[in-house]
């Protein structure tokens, strides 16, 4: 199996927003007041049991309450940057492509993230896995509009949860969010790439999905039903769709889709929005998984 797997975020750095870079990871990195003044709180919640019994409990509840809600207000102020956008027409109306086909995507019954693939070397496992040329690692994942915990804005920019990072796609770069960490990825430097996939589907098979036709659990060579398997049945072969994002500063994520048609849109939005910042999109080949 092959992983397929971003750099460390810190890596992906951009000149071009440096400034936006450095304040994000000094306010993700920063100590939570909530969490501070909320464990505080607890303590004493736990001192005033013992020591006053069931008064003691409900006034430390109050007590952990009131401290993990001020410590959020006060994070709104330390803890967060305010990104607020005045686009030009062209932009908007690039950006507006890119919502209506991240729309699409998100409409999709089912969304998940690629881990690993590898190619089927064998002929055992070729059996065990119903004559596919590649097994994969994957999981279900989310496609959403949201901003990041250290961001304010007046744009909520669709957001693809890509394994442990989170990837949010603003009008003038890809901000990708890891935990304590940030990075960005400018348009010029991203590449999506997008392909139909064939996938044997073992589970609950997508409504939207297409289904194009049944393979056996355990085929013999012809194609035909092993007889040595007395458990063996027929397993869907759907069309779904890939899309790859990778980047020369370290992006390296692959996601797949239920419904067909509805990622070239996307990777088409995005390479049109690289142009309109006076860019020519950066293009790379889908990973190689064995």
């Amino acid at each position: 199996m092959i992983r397929v797997s971003s750099s460390d975020v810190l890596q992906m750095e951009d000149s071009r927003f440096s400034e936006i870079l450095a304040d994000l990871n000094e306010k993700q990195s920063s100590v939570s007041m909530a969490k501070a003044l909320g464990w505080g709180g607890a303590l004493i919640w736990l001192l005033l049991i013992v020591g006053a019994g069931a008064k003691g409990f409900w006034f430390g509840v109050i007590l952990t309450l009131l401290g993990v809600g001020v410590g959020a207000w006060l994070d709104s102020f330390k803890r967060s940057s305010v990104l607020l956008y005045d686009l030009e027409d062209d932009v908007q109306n690039t950006y507006q492509l890119v919502t209506a086909a991240f729309d699409e995507m998100q409409k999709c019954i089912s969304k998940w993230h690629v881990d690993a693939g590898g190619a089927v070397r064998d002929i055992h496992t070729w059996k065990r896995n119903a004559g596919a040329s590649h097994v994969v690692d994957k999981r279900p994942t989310i496609f959403d509009y949201s901003l990041p915990r250290v961001i304010k804005s007046n744009i909520t920019p669709p957001m693809i949860k890509s394994g442990k990072e989170n990837l949010y796609f603003f009008p003038d770069f890809l901000l990708v969010v890891d935990s304590g960490k940030v990075g960005a990825v400018a348009y010029d430097r991203l590449s999506v790439n997008w392909q139909d996939s064939n996938f044997i589907e073992e589970g609950t098979v997508p409504s939207d999905t297409q289904v194009l036709g049944h393979v056996w659990k355990h085929p013999n060579k012809s194609g035909g039903p092993d007889r040595r398997f007395s458990n063996n049945y027929q397993i869907p072969l759907c069309r779904y769709e890939s899309i790859h994002l990778s980047s020369d500063n370290g992006l390296n994520e692959l996601l797949q889709v239920s419904r067909s048609g509805v990622t070239a849109p996307f990777s088409a939005a995005l390479a049109s929005l690289s142009k309109v910042h006076g860019n020519s999109p950066r293009s790379a080949n889908l990973p190689q998984l064995g």
